[in-house]
């Protein structure tokens, strides 16, 4: 079937809508008065009961072709739960008025063909067909309520088409999610023998090598820190994204806690002088490995992105239950856009995308854990002066414990 006018019927108002259209096209296609007429009628009649029955009916008007005749037809489907009595004597009358009427059901749905066969002498082909149906797609709407009607269409097509985008969207992501899951997995075992015949070299020939193979092995070292570090991050995505993150909760002194991290990180990032400016000490509740992931992807991002010799700085203050813990840089700061979307997973500015290596995992990791402490993260920053990253974390007494 070539559909040209399609319309829902729902209400009085749309039987109005499907008697003047059918109406319009028969007119379009040149048919006697009569005629028109009489398949309007046909067309109305059949609304008309179906709308004092449901409101989910569907009227389709449009061309059919067999052969090399032309037939017009009208198109109605509605739910099959609706059945037709004495009482309903539009739909009687409507199959004495077409030559061709039919009424058939399947999976949960009736539909009802009206056809009446067009004379030769209209000479359709293609391009009239197509004529006409471009003439119904640009022709004005008949009253206010098919505007409305129309719009309300075009806002559910869009709606849907975007539930549609989403749901592509998800099972991408599910899929990546699984395959990044997968794929470090496999890619860590290797990695961590690597690093420990690396190791196990290092000592064992501590005496027996040139200083050109240590400096190679120690570089063979380096790199596999950093491949286990990212491989550990991907593996940290996964668990997040499944749900599966665990957090081993423990009331903890937050000072003591940050100064032994510092001490650890120095040796991590020679060459940035890291100075902390703590308040009160408090207690919290925290899981002090997924803890220390958040200040080192912190501060090794204030480094990454700061000169070497700068200055980062740790201070802490009280606020509302919470403790309020800043890591300020001196580094190349961000614009207003990168702020906004830092904590994305996966994100990397494009001004840095070629400069500084990265997959813009540690601050998405990095909020995700803080958020699940019961917290939240922010930036401030100002381009070539530096970054402040702030985050809180609730007191022991208001800290929500939480596990997987």
């Amino acid at each position: 079937m070539i559909e040209v006018v399609a319309i829902s019927l729902e209400n009085e108002m749309d039987l109005v809508l499907a008697h003047k259209r059918s109406m319009r096209v028969a007119e379009k296609l040149g048919l006697t008065t009569a005629t028109q007429t009489t398949f309007a009628t046909a067309v109305s009649e059949i609304a008309r009961t179906v709308i004092e029955h449901t409101d989910n009916g569907n009227l389709v008007v449009g061309l059919e072709q067999h052969k090399l005749r032309y037939s017009l037809k009208a198109f109605i489907s509605f739910g099959s739960s609706v059945r037709f009595t004495k009482a309903d004597e539009g739909y009687y009358y409507a199959q004495k008025l077409v030559p061709e009427f039919s009424m058939t059901e399947n999976a949960g749905t009736t539909f009802i063909e009206m056809k009446i066969g067009l004379p030769r002498s209209l000479r359709l082909d293609p391009s009239k067909i197509n004529a006409l149906k471009e003439y119904f797609v640009s022709e004005p709407p008949l009253n206010a309520y098919e505007e409305i009607k129309q719009r309300n269409l075009s806002l559910n097509k869009l709606a849907e088409e975007r539930e549609e985008e989403i749901r592509r969207s998800k099972i991408v992501d599910e899929q990546k999610t699984e395959f990044i899951s997968i794929a470090s997995h496999e890619i860590k075992t290797p990695i961590t023998i690597i690093k420990a015949y690396t190791q196990m070299v290092k000592k064992a020939s501590a005496d027996q090598c040139s200083d050109n193979v240590k400096s190679i092995l120690e570089k063979v070292d380096q790199q596999s820190t950093k491949l286990l570090l990212l491989v550990q991050q991907l593996l940290d995505v996964s668990k997040m994204e499944n749900g599966n993150l665990l957090y081993d909760m423990e009331e903890t002194a937050l000072n003591p806690f940050i100064t032994d991290m510092v001490s650890v990180m120095k040796n991590i990032l020679p060459g940035y002088t890291v100075i902390t400016n703590l308040g009160e000490n408090v207690q919290v509740n925290i899981d002090k490995i997924r803890m220390e992931q958040v200040f080192s992807n912190l501060l090794g991002n204030g480094a990454k992105y700061s000169a070497p010799n700068s200055t980062i700085t740790i201070s802490s203050v009280l606020t509302d239950g919470y403790v309020e813990i800043c890591i300020a840089d001196q580094g190349i700061g961000m614009s207003p856009t990168s702020i906004a979307s830092i904590f994305k997973k996966f994100y990397r500015d494009k001004d840095v995308v070629k400069t500084h290596a990265g997959l813009g995992m540690g601050l998405y990791i990095a909020s995700k854990i803080v958020t699940d402490h019961g917290g939240s993260i922010w930036a401030e920053s100002e381009e070539s002066v530096g970054s402040k990253f702030f985050f809180t974390i609730p007191l022991a007494k208001q800290a929500v414990v939480r596990s997987e």
